[in-house]
């Protein structure tokens, strides 16, 4: 990736540890406050947002909580042309666990604001999205690519229901996928590990 590394995880993909001590003891200040699990950075021209899908213990992800508050302030006094947020549970997502609307204040925020990239897990599997509209509407001026990329060292599952704008969608191929951010663009390529061959990639402007 251009500019630096997204290989980091996220505080709620370790909530089964107490405190997520793991996490915070492993990247320390570069993962803000452990009271919160959310923040932000700056990798060359983009602005990355880190949020927490865990919305309990930093008092919900609705709009109006803290962490939806935060979001919008953010990345209102961010200059940057481009924005990527990644957290752990999607938004929108045809594998086994599926879309929730828990998240659309998250979305609703970032698409005001005018993001480009969400990444995601949780579902083990990968999947690509059109851009799209916090209620799962095609938009190609404004809207959102989610990426789910659930394809590491866990047994992968069977996609359930399929979603409106899922472009492309694998499961039982674990890899990873490798972002280039550019200034003005981002590049996506799905690597497939050894031996498979499945893969995705593209290249999109930022809005």
């Amino acid at each position: 990736m251009a500019g630096g590394s997204l290989v980091r995880n996220d505080p709620a993909a370790t909530a089964s540890t107490s405190g997520a001590s793991g996490y915070y003891g492993y990247y320390g200040p570069a993962a803000g406050d452990p009271k919160q699990g959310y923040y932000s950075y700056d990798l060359g021209a983009w602005h990355i947002v880190v949020l927490n899908g865990n919305c309990s213990p930093v008092g919900g992800c609705g709009a109006g909580s803290p962490q939806e508050k935060w979001l919008r302030a953010d990345l209102a006094a961010s200059p940057a042309k481009c924005t990527l947020a990644y957290w752990h549970q999607p938004r929108f997502s045809s594998g086994e666990h599926g879309s929730t609307s828990t998240y659309k204040p998250f979305w609703q925020a970032l698409y005001d604001l005018g993001a480009d990239v969400v990444v995601n897990g949780h579902d083990h599997d990968y999947e690509r999205f059109a851009p799209q509209d916090p209620s799962g509407v095609a938009d190609a001026s404004k809207g959102i690519r989610a990426f789910v990329v659930g394809t590491g060292g866990a047994g992968q599952r069977a996609f359930s229901t399929i979603r409106a704008n899922s472009e492309v969608r694998n499961t039982g191929t674990f890899g990873v996928l490798r972002l280039t951010l550019r200034p003005a663009s981002y590049d996506w390529e799905f690597l497939p590990v050894a031996g498979k061959t499945f893969t995705d990639k593209g290249t999109t402007a930022c809005h």
